[in-house]
């Protein structure tokens, strides 16, 4: 019984383009993530974990597209070749069965280590960037999700006993933030 060629692309926001990761490589069926690779709480991913089967074969650009943490890396590596799938990084030239050799978990865990270090190098740039903005009066923080007129019509619709899950949903925000919003002062009053 042969499998499928299922091809996983990331890019770690919707401008980037994954267009280069397979290119020339024939797949069966393709899942695409436009989100960090920091943990596997990605849509494309999670529905590639629930699609592939025995004696298929998961292709993958790179370790870091994976992942960019070595635990999950592992993880999910393991998870799938527990499942008699492959996995093949092309870029590393690595093709993981489940009855690897040493040498090749040795070479996913120092290739995942150096993906997981990228992505704190990264992290502190830009919160050192961040400072260098806020000191020069430049950085302002992240846009609001909500101007303050749909803050106002939230509480309103939060007073008049409308569920709060599903105004989350319908303003498009998560229920921290949606707390926050219901938690700060007025706006009307300025």
């Amino acid at each position: 019984m042969s499998g499928k060629r299922i091809g996983y692309l990331r890019a770690s926001t919707t401008e980037q383009k994954t267009d280069r990761q397979l290119e020339g490589v024939e797949l069966d069926k393709i899942f695409e993530d436009h989100v960090s690779g920091k943990d596997t709480n990605r849509p494309a991913l999670q529905r590639l974990l629930e699609f592939v089967r025995e004696g298929d074969v998961v292709l993958i650009h790179s370790m870091d597209r994976l992942a960019r943490n070595l635990d999950d890396l592992r993880r999910l590596v393991r998870s799938m070749t527990d499942r008699k799938v492959q996995v093949q990084f092309l870029k590393e030239n690595l093709l993981f069965t489940g009855e690897d050799s040493p040498m090749a978990n040795l070479l996913l865990s120092l290739l995942g280590a150096v993906a997981e270090f990228e992505r704190e190098l990264i992290r502190e740039r830009q919160r050192e960037g961040i400072a260098v903005a806020r000191s020069k009066g430049v950085y302002k923080g992240r846009k609001p999700a909500l101007d303050d007129d749909r803050q106002a019509t939230l509480k309103a619709r939060v007073a008049a006993g409308e569920a709060r899950g599903a105004l989350a949903r319908e303003f498009g925000i998560g229920r921290s933030t949606l707390y926050k919003y219901l938690n700060a002062p007025d706006q009307t009053a300025k």
